[in-house]
C-alpha cells in the first residue's frame, strides 16, 4: 500500500511541489499510555470525519498529497492501526501538517477501547 501511494504521488504531483514524503505506521502496543498491559484493542473509525481532515490538511500551504488508511475491528498487539502519508514541498510544510493530522485523527476519527 505505501509503495503504491508513493509511486502515485511521485507520478501525479508537481515535481516543484514535492520534496518530502513522511509515512506514519501506528501499531497496537503491548501497554497502554498509563503503563497497563493490554492484549489488543477494538477500533472503529469515523470515515466522514477522516475525509474532512484529509481535505482540510491537503489544502495547507506546501502540501502536495495526503493518504490515510485506518484499520477497524478487533486488533491484537503488533497489528497495524493506521497508515498516514503526507507529501509536500519542504520539511517546514510537511512536518507540522503531518503531526497535526495524526493528532486530529487520533482525537477525532478513531474510537478505541483497549482489552
Amino acid at each position: 500500500m505505501i509503495d503504491k501511494w508513493i509511486a502515485e504521488i511521485k507520478q501525479e504531483a508537481d515535481p516543484e511541489e514535492l520534496g518530502m514524503i513522511l509515512v506514519h505506521n501506528g501499531i497496537v502496543r503491548a501497554t497502554s499510555k498509563d503503563g497497563n498491559v493490554v492484549e489488543g484493542m477494538n477500533l472503529s473509525v469515523d470515515h466522514a470525519r477522516l475525509q474532512d481532515l484529509i481535505r482540510q490538511y491537503n489544502s495547507c500551504e506546501g502540501i502536495a498529497a495526503i493518504r490515510a488508511w485506518l484499520n477497524e475491528g478487533r486488533l491484537q498487539v503488533g497489528d497495524t492501526i493506521m497508515y498516514v502519508l503526507v507529501a509536500g514541498r519542504f520539511r517546514t510544510d510537511v512536518l507540522p501538517a503531518f503531526e497535526a493530522l495524526i493528532s486530529a485523527i487520533k482525537k477525532e476519527v478513531v474510537i478505541e477501547k483497549e482489552f
